[in-house]
């Protein structure tokens, strides 16, 4: 039993240590909707939480309160209001509002105080601070509906968050934001992990939500999860989207991902409650579990163009000198430029990537992996392989393979298996070079 747990947890280990390092040092900023607390989620996610933390990430939590609040508001025979996809907050709201956020913040706090033996919590000292870091202005009259005590992020104390982080707390924020004569608002939690997003910088912003992500196809509630948006593909997908009125739409978390990297965040992501540590299935693996919302703006990652073919080709030709890569002729770039993938900057091609698609049997080979090393360990490898599975699924393909000399343990870690020469597709068996001896690695999607 031993010897089949080592066989299991070494390889597992290797494959996560890149993304420990990686994200040491990172901001990260979650928001919880207030469903996964009352779906009774809080003590794993705590667990998860201060897991991420002890492995040197900072962060702040932002959670939601809807369903607490409604409960407060049942409880006292009133009527929960909503327009614009927001809580119309009069003063018995605002009072329901101010008691669920004192008892929220009193449960994460006493979550967070547990070291419980046999747990991740065990020996774990996680100081949680919250504090008035959020300065609120009123949302006032839209569209004739005045929306009294319900409140916008006007300012966020960066400095006094950064502060606490920098001493080594985890920052607790309620949706709830004094003005500077003292009146409170009741905010949204996506507003304010939005806005504290933008304002630190935050490397990621993460929303742990009812729905499991963004599907392929928004009208199919049965299409897969896009795992990866770039930010003008989420633009325009928001544009052709209804207003948002609920979190389970598709625009409500969407809207926010692309407000913060409109901002500044690199990353926002988009995660289900309902699966068991979404957050560490979203940080520490390749593919992930949600959506990811990225912005591309400082390096585009595009289909190639007949334009493209000399960069490819000054981008390739040291890998085929030294044999990492088999030559292939200019023409032949010409000829499949449009099975090309690059990712350039500034005009230049720093990677590339190639897929040749076997329809019938419903893989295709992602060939011609190559990453300028001006730019290697930068995740750009991981993007373009992204890329190109994205690219093989739209295709309806359901594997992808490549074919290796040198980089088998690089395919590995992201999911490929060896399998023998006799899975090829026939037509690429035909031209497979027995002499060269290359690993053949597939991955299904």
């Amino acid at each position: 039993m031993s010897n089949v747990f080592n066989f299991t947890f070494v390889p597992w280990f290797r494959s996560v240590a890149p993304y420990i390092h990686k994200h040491r040092g990172n901001t990260l900023v979650v928001g919880i909707a207030g469903e996964a607390i009352a779906a009774g989620k809080l003590q794993n996610l705590v667990q998860d939480l201060a897991l991420i933390q002890s492995m040197g990430v900072k962060i702040v939590l932002v959670h939601g309160f809807r369903p607490q609040v409604n409960e407060q508001l049942r409880l006292k025979n009133h009527e929960a209001r909503y327009s614009h996809g927001m809580r119309i907050t009069d003063e018995v709201a605002l009072d329901c509002a101010q008691e669920a956020a004192g008892q929220l913040r009193y449960e994460i706090e006493a979550a967070f105080s547990q070291g419980l033996p046999n747990t991740p919590m065990a020996g774990a000292t996680v100081r949680v601070i919250s504090g008035n870091f959020i300065t609120a202005r009123p949302v006032g009259l839209i569209d004739g509906v005045d929306f009294m005590h319900s409140g916008l992020v006007r300012k966020v104390d960066t400095d006094g968050i950064q502060r606490t982080l920098d001493m080594g707390a985890m920052v607790l924020l309620s949706p709830f934001g004094f003005s500077p004569t003292g009146e409170a608002f009741n905010l949204t939690m996506e507003d304010v992990a939005t806005s504290v997003a933008v304002a630190l910088q935050a490397d990621k912003l993460m929303f742990l939500t009812e729905i499991p992500g963004i599907r392929v196809d928004a009208a199919d509630p049965d299409s897969e999860i896009d795992t990866e948006l770039p930010l003008a593909d989420a633009q325009r997908l928001l544009a052709g989207l209804p207003k948002a009125e609920h979190p389970t739409d598709t625009a409500f978390y969407l809207q926010h991902c692309i407000r913060a990297c409109q901002g500044g965040v690199e990353r926002s992501h988009i995660l289900p409650f309902a699966v068991d540590g979404a957050l560490l299935l979203e940080i520490y693996t390749h593919d992930g579990i949600g959506t990811m919302v990225v912005d591309e703006k400082l390096e585009s990652v595009r289909e190639a163009t007949i334009d493209d073919v000399s960069g490819i080709v000054a981008l390739i030709e040291p890998y085929e000198k030294d044999g990492t890569l088999v030559k292939r002729d200019r023409h032949e770039i010409e000829r499949d430029a449009g099975y090309y993938t690059i990712i350039e900057h500034d005009g230049v091609i720093f990677g590339c990537a190639a897929l040749y698609p076997y329809p019938e049997e419903r893989t295709g080979e992602m060939a011609a992996l190559t990453v300028s090393p001006q730019s290697q360990s930068q995740g750009d490898g991981e993007r373009l392989l992204k890329r190109i599975e994205a690219r093989a699924k739209a295709q309806g393909l359901q594997s992808i393979f490549v074919l290796t000399t040198r980089t088998m343990h690089w395919f590995v870690k992201r999911g490929f298996v060896q399998v023998g020469a006799d899975w090829l597709p026939e037509a690429r068996k035909r031209k497979y070079n027995w002499d060269r001896r290359s690993q053949v690695l597939m991955k299904k999607l």
